[in-house]
Parts: C-alpha cells; sequence; structure tokens
C-alpha cells in the first residue's frame, strides 16, 4: 500500500529550473533519505535535518528534470499561459519496466545486463493573483438564540 504523506508546499516554476541547474553545479546538494545506499556524508546537507547528513548532486536526474521544466515551459506557452505564475503543484516518480539485454561474460557465461527506467509524472498549474480580502462593516448575524437571550438580558435589566 502507498502511504500518503502531508503535501509539500508548492514550487515557483522559476526556483525549479534554479535548483536544478544548481544540483548539476553542485552549488546545491539534494538530500538522499529513502535509497541511502552508498551515498556519502555531505555539510551541505546538514541544512535538511537528513539523518546523517547523507546528499548528493545527481547530474543526470537534474539534467532530465530541467528538460521536463523546459519542455513544461514550452506546453504553457503554446497553450498560452503566463510561465511567471506557473507552479510545481505535483511531482511524482514511479519505475517502469526494465529493459533487459545481455552481457558477455568470460569462459562462455552470459549475465542479465539491466536498464531501470522511470516514469516522471509533473503537474504544473498557474497561480492567481492574489487579492486582498475586504473588510466588510457590517455585524456579523447572530442565531435567534442569541438574540433572544441577548432582550431577555435587557429587559431583565
Amino acid at each position: 500500500r502507498a502511504r500518503r504523506r502531508k503535501p509539500e508546499p508548492e514550487l515557483d516554476w522559476e526556483e525549479a529550473v534554479v535548483s536544478t541547474q544548481s544540483t548539476g553545479a553542485k552549488k546545491q546538494i539534494i538530500p538522499m533519505r529513502r535509497f541511502m545506499g552508498g551515498v556519502g556524508r555531505h555539510a551541505q546537507a546538514k541544512a535538511f535535518n537528513t539523518s546523517g547528513s547523507l546528499g548528493a548532486w545527481p547530474k543526470k536526474s537534474a539534467t532530465i528534470v530541467l528538460d521536463l521544466l523546459k519542455n513544461a515551459e514550452s506546453n504553457a506557452e503554446v497553450k498560452g499561459l503566463e510561465v511567471d505564475s506557473l507552479v510545481v503543484e505535483y511531482i511524482q516518480v514511479n519505475r517502469a519496466p526494465q529493459m533487459r539485454r545481455r552481457t558477455y561474460r568470460a569462459h562462455g557465461r552470459i549475465n542479465p545486463f539491466m536498464c531501470s527506467p522511470c516514469h516522471i509524472e509533473m503537474i504544473l498549474t498557474e497561480t492567481e493573483s492574489i487579492v486582498a480580502k475586504e473588510d466588510d462593516d457590517a455585524p456579523k448575524k447572530k442565531s435567534k438564540k442569541k438574540e433572544a437571550r441577548a432582550r431577555a438580558r435587557l429587559g431583565a435589566e
């Protein structure tokens, strides 16, 4: 069964592009929380409160996500959306079926040579501009019971 985690705050499109570019340049680390085998410890990961300050700079993954973000930008332009108001609402990576090949070893043996692809699902939405709420001078409505109690108190006094 899949566990539901609390939703993380939405990320602006520009922030997502900058963070993926800085990951490729080893300026911003990606904290490794789940698949931590063989991941080294780095001081940059202390900012994310990971156990053992584990983190890495996955360059190949960052370039793929950056290409997806650029593709989403061009799709938004074609659909007539404003690119500046785009927000990454949802992103999920799932396993895809493994691709099989074979590698030839010594003494006539053959071993599997597997590829581990994935499906990346990303949803970008356009946010509306935040409008300030109007201050209403009208008094709040009271229930009939509260009005009757108030009248009873006034009549008793």
